[in-house]
């Protein structure tokens, strides 16, 4: 059973009785980074509180490319996730987990019965929902808007206010991926950045500590 402390700490607002169902009902998941939590066009059996880590969704295209949506991090839940639970379809986003992270599986049939048992659950879930849609708002406004120099920048800001950590480890096409874009544009642009101070490049390793 899940420890009561780990889910008061986090979730300090939800009444006793349904930190008791959280525990009696959610099974702990472990994934180390870079694992899939869940994948595009699978049915979605549990939907994932996370407790440790951060959890990246995205969307993928017909030809396999990805765009970045939002982060899932502790003390949140994936509100993607609960849309394909609620109206029972198949997966329409990816989640990967960007660090090693711990949630818990939530069988869907409690989340209807939670609605309506548990008010503090109810408005857990409803600003849940209002969180991730205004994150994708932004999503949306920094491709129409913003510049792909500007949205790397952003990109970086957005790891650390996730992760906290200011040395992103990966490859400039894992970059492109997340963006949508080449790795080229994204190689030069990097570059671009460097010659500005912004960042410091070296193999798989970009320290963007200058931007945060």
């Amino acid at each position: 059973m899940i420890e009561k402390d780990i889910i008061r700490g986090l979730f300090p607002f939800f009444e006793e009785a349904l930190i008791q169902a959280i525990c009696q009902e959610g099974v702990i998941h472990t994934l180390d980074s870079n694992n899939v939590l869940i994948n595009e066009g699978q049915h979605i059996k549990t939907f994932p509180l996370v407790l440790e880590g951060s959890i990246k969704i995205s969307r993928l295209d017909n030809d396999g490319d990805e765009l970045l949506l939002y982060y899932v991090n502790k003390g949140e839940v994936c509100t993607m996730a609960l849309t394909c639970c609620i109206t029972d379809i198949k997966s329409n986003i990816q989640g990967i987990a960007v660090q090693d992270s711990i949630i818990v599986k939530i069988p869907i049939k409690f989340i209807d019965e939670w609605m309506y048992k548990y008010p503090t659950w109810k408005r857990f879930i409803m600003d849940s929902f209002r969180n991730k849609f205004n994150e994708l708002l932004l999503t949306i406004d920094s491709i129409a808007f913003m510049k792909m120099d500007e949205r790397l920048e952003q990109y970086f800001k957005n790891i650390f206010k996730t992760t906290n950590k200011t040395l992103y480890t990966g490859s400039h096409q894992d970059i492109a991926n997340d963006l949508h874009s080449s790795r080229e544009v994204i190689s030069r642009l990097l570059k671009q950045m460097e010659k500005r101070h912004l960042i410091k490049l070296s193999r798989n390793k970009i320290d963007f500590s200058a931007l945060v």
